[in-house]
């Protein structure tokens, strides 16, 4: 199926006062079309900034990012993301349905096939009984349930999810994982991040771990941890290396 995403000896630099701070340090990474991908490091290594990057939100310094094979500073590549934020920042005096149908509009769809795809977004998330209340009143896991909705407005190619099951309790994880898994099925990339080590174990087909803006270990569960280690350790050893 060939790449969903391409890195390459990415650098990314932000000014700290009179200092540089190199955010991404020559990283290079590469997902297949298809795959659940998860990316995981600690506070501070730069998953979010690879992430913005892919996004087109920052211009790196150096390196390239790719987009089914397409430059992200190229709207063509932006148009097949959809993105889920750890903290998504909406209109909160909207009710749900509503925020969908507005960003459905931005991506110019009309009448009764928006009206379509919203139902049907909402009761992919479980959100249809909650459909018509302000977002407002929406606790946090709802509010990520109506993010993920948000986020495949547009039936995007590759999503990008940032902390996805962040505000979950346990039946709420398992959702999200099922919807991941359904998503898979149908051919769409799925990249994100994650501090929940278990949900990535039981979600992804391959997984990478960043630490001091570079790749230190990557592959599948059963690859990095196939001396018998728990994927805690392996990630331990690998960021403290």
């Amino acid at each position: 199926m060939g790449a969903a995403i391409e890195i390459a000896n990415l650098v990314v630099e932000f000014a700290a006062g009179p200092q540089t701070v190199r955010a991404l340090d020559g990283l290079s990474l590469t997902v297949e079309a298809g795959c659940v991908f998860g990316f995981l490091g600690p506070n501070g290594a730069g998953k979010t900034t690879a992430m913005h990057t892919l996004l087109g939100f920052i211009r790196p310094a150096s390196g390239r990012a790719l987009v089914f094979g397409e430059d992200v500073s190229k709207s063509i590549a932006r148009r097949r993301i959809g993105y889920l934020p750890e903290h998504s920042e909406t209109y909160r005096f909207l009710t749900g349905r509503e925020l969908l149908a507005f960003a459905g509009r931005l991506f110019r769809m009309r009448g009764a096939a928006l009206s379509r795809r919203v139902n049907a977004l909402l009761e992919q998330v479980g959100m249809s009984g909650a459909a018509d209340r302000r977002i407002s009143t929406y606790s946090r896991g709802m509010l990520q349930r109506i993010g993920l909705a948000q986020a495949m407005v547009n039936d995007p190619d590759l999503l990008i999810l940032d902390e996805p099951t962040g505000g979950f309790d346990p039946i709420g994880r398992i959702a999200i994982r099922s919807l991941i898994a359904g998503l898979r099925a149908q051919g769409k990339t799925v990249f994100f991040s994650s501090h929940e080590l278990s949900e990535v174990e039981l979600t992804c087909d391959r997984i990478a771990i960043i630490a001091r803006g570079r790749i230190v270990a990557g592959g599948t569960v059963a690859e990095l941890s196939g001396r018998g280690e728990s994927l805690e350790k392996v990630f331990i050893a690998a960021v403290s290396a």
